[in-house]
């Protein structure tokens, strides 16, 4: 391991990696560059409540980057569930036992410097984004907001003594062949039917507003979800501004029970075509490539939903589904990709199989002690 070079916090080499190591041949999609750096900034992403809680390492070999790694602390998550859980994300690396083992040790060192006693992850870089490991799938293109890596990660992990928990599946609907009424059973029919029910677009000029209703509407409806963590209010907007420059008021909608906000569903178009078109770079070719992309989408995401607990098992959540997929169909959009959902989340799990959604990629997180590691 003599000939590996370890860099903290050199975003250029941490950036590089993916496109040197994963190329064209792997369906790993890449944030745009900007968004990576305000990401990775502990002073500007609030999601840290130290500046010092995240920090970031690339391997190199003989000049050329082979993997990276983040290293990063979720205080308000470890209060919650009375852990000393560290986590890493980004894990991106060639199938290269010897580089993994020493991105791992780099921050799993970091993390139990500061009082951890595990690292887990992925975790890009919370639940409430995206999470996880792809085990099984790995040849299917990943939709905006779902997590993607090469086969060989998870080998590179239990090489280094990592083990899988808390199981979870994305999913992808074919909206060509997908029957909106499908979701349409008595409950919703009633729901539908009341007048004090209404269904809003999201549009551009009220994008704000909407989301101020939509950040406590969506802690309160995730809030017994394992692993959530409630979201400050500078935390979701720091998420949802991201949203903004393919956002596509077409699909993407609040439900209001007498005038108050009960449910809200947010579709966007797949950014990832266009991110693979520019190579996640601002250059002088892409407002070409945006244009091309904005005459050319059929992929959506859905990024996320949510129904308040005292309209919850009232139907209200396939009601809101229902009027996407409706709206989605109608604005030529062939193919709607959707996050993850874990295992034990029964209801969820239900509602892909009345719609006819199928598996996309089958994910896991990853574990390991620190004292173990350090023992390796």
């Amino acid at each position: 391991m003599t000939d590996l070079r370890v860099r903290e916090r050199d975003f250029e080499s941490f950036f590089a990696v993916p496109f040197a190591q994963y190329g064209d041949a792997q369906a790993y999609v890449s944030p745009f560059r900007s968004d990576l750096v305000r990401m990775l900034d502990g002073a500007r992403n609030p999601v840290f409540e130290d500046p010092d809680d995240v920090t970031f390492f690339s391997v190199e070999r003989a000049g050329r980057p082979v993997g990276r790694i983040v290293a990063h602390l979720h205080r308000a998550s470890n209060r919650r569930y009375d852990l000393r859980r560290g986590s890493f994300g980004f894990f991106d690396c060639a199938d290269d036992e010897p580089a993994a083992r020493v991105l791992l040790a780099a921050a799993s060192a970091w993390l139990a410097a500061r009082g951890c006693d595990e690292i887990a992850g992925n975790f890009n870089l919370t639940a409430m984004q995206e999470m996880g490991v792809v085990i099984d799938g790995h040849e299917r293109a990943p939709f905006t907001a779902q997590h993607h890596n090469p086969s060989w990660i998870p080998r590179l992990l239990e090489a280094d003594g990592f083990e899988p928990f808390f199981p979870m599946t994305s999913w992808r609907l074919d909206l060509e062949a997908a029957d909106a009424d499908d979701l349409k059973g008595p409950r919703q029919q009633e729901l539908l039917a009341d007048p004090r029910l209404q269904l809003e677009p999201i549009t551009r000029r009220r994008f704000r507003h909407a989301m101020e209703e939509t950040w406590e509407l969506l802690n309160a409806s995730f809030d017994r979800n394992p692993l959530f963590v409630p979201l400050t209010r500078e935390e979701f907007f720091f998420q949802a501004q991201q949203m903004l420059l393919v956002f596509d008021p077409r699909i993407a909608f609040l439900a209001r029970y007498c005038g108050a906000p009960v449910g809200v569903i947010a579709c966007i178009p797949d950014a990832n075509p266009l991110l693979r078109a520019t190579r996640s770079r601002l250059r002088p070719s892409t407002p070409l490539h945006f244009v091309r992309y904005r005459m050319s989408r059929t992929r959506a995401s859905l990024v996320f939903g949510g129904v308040s607990p005292d309209m919850q098992n009232r139907g209200l959540g396939g009601v809101l589904l229902r009027e996407a997929v409706r709206s989605m169909q109608a604005a030529g959009y062939r193919e709607l990709g959707i996050t993850w959902i874990s295992d034990s989340n029964a209801p969820s799990l239900r509602q892909m199989e009345k719609i006819g959604a199928r598996p996309h990629h089958r994910l896991s997180l990853y574990r390991r002690s620190l004292s173990a590691g350090a023992d390796r």
